[in-house]
């Protein structure tokens, strides 16, 4: 923000505070890495959904015949591509389960299988409150937790702990037998 002064022309000033706030976010925020859901989708793929983009702008831009055509086949080979793609991945998992069953890995097989036949499937942090009102805030749902296990385990009151009797059961032969051997 020193540098303000320097400059004379309003977009300067603006380009100086834009990149100051950008570096600025960077250095204090920390960049969250989404989880890929499709394994088979690869940072190379990025080129064709580029050219996607191209082709649609450009359709945008100047709205003609060739553009729409140029679109459609840019849309149709990606689309093969990623068909491709995503067939030769699931090919390679049934071979890589195969294998488990051959080799008897069980434990990577029953895995395997169960990532294959259910997907990606995403987590949901949604709780209720006492009330019944849903949150997601981190913070109060610990707190929700930590309450309702501080409610549920930590029993003051002696009433809601029930007195139960035990019956035992009265023993079949008396205590005091006659030692007899007559039937020996």
């Amino acid at each position: 923000m020193e540098n303000l002064n320097g400059d004379k022309s309003v977009n300067g000033s603006w380009e100086n505070i834009k990149e100051n706030i950008k570096t600025s976010a960077k250095d204090s925020l920390v960049l969250h890495e989404w989880k890929q859901h499709k394994p088979w989708f690869g940072k190379e793929y990025v080129d064709f959904l580029d050219q996607r983009k191209q082709a649609k702008m450009q359709l945008i831009q100047h709205p003609n015949r060739s553009n729409v055509d140029n679109l459609n086949n840019v849309r149709r080979n990606d689309s093969r591509h990623f068909r491709n793609k995503k067939k030769a991945y699931l090919k390679a998992k049934i071979e890589e389960l195969e294998t488990n069953s051959k080799v008897n890995n069980v434990r990577d097989l029953y895995r395997d299988n169960n990532d294959f036949k259910k997907g990606y499937q995403p987590r949901t942090i949604i709780v209720k409150d006492e009330k019944g009102e849903l949150f997601a805030d981190r913070h109060s749902i610990m707190a929700r937790w930590r309450n309702y296990f501080y409610q549920l385990l930590n029993v003051h009151e002696d009433n809601d702990v029930r007195q139960v009797e035990i019956h035992t059961v009265e023993p079949l032969v008396p205590s005091q037998v006659p030692l007899s051997l007559s039937w020996l």
